[in-house]
């Protein structure tokens, strides 16, 4: 590989390859990242309703315990 860009000038490693890169493989690293946020959003909500359920649950409890204590 070395070989290859010994005789290229600078801005051939440092940005044109870079820049074709990210033309060829744009789409599938936005697409990747796209997953990985709608999992990561899907995870969140999962726990925050159950942890809500929880809660709601907690506090249904412990009020109707202590009306049977009466």
């Amino acid at each position: 590989m070395r070989e290859i860009f010994a005789g290229m000038p600078w801005w051939v490693k440092w940005i044109a390859v870079p820049v074709i890169a990210l033309v060829v493989f744009g789409g599938l690293l936005v697409s990747i990242l796209q997953v990985v946020f709608s999992l990561l959003f899907k995870v969140l909500v999962f726990v925050a309703l159950v942890g809500g359920l929880i809660y709601v649950v907690r506090k249904f409890t412990a009020s109707s315990s202590s009306r049977s204590d009466w």
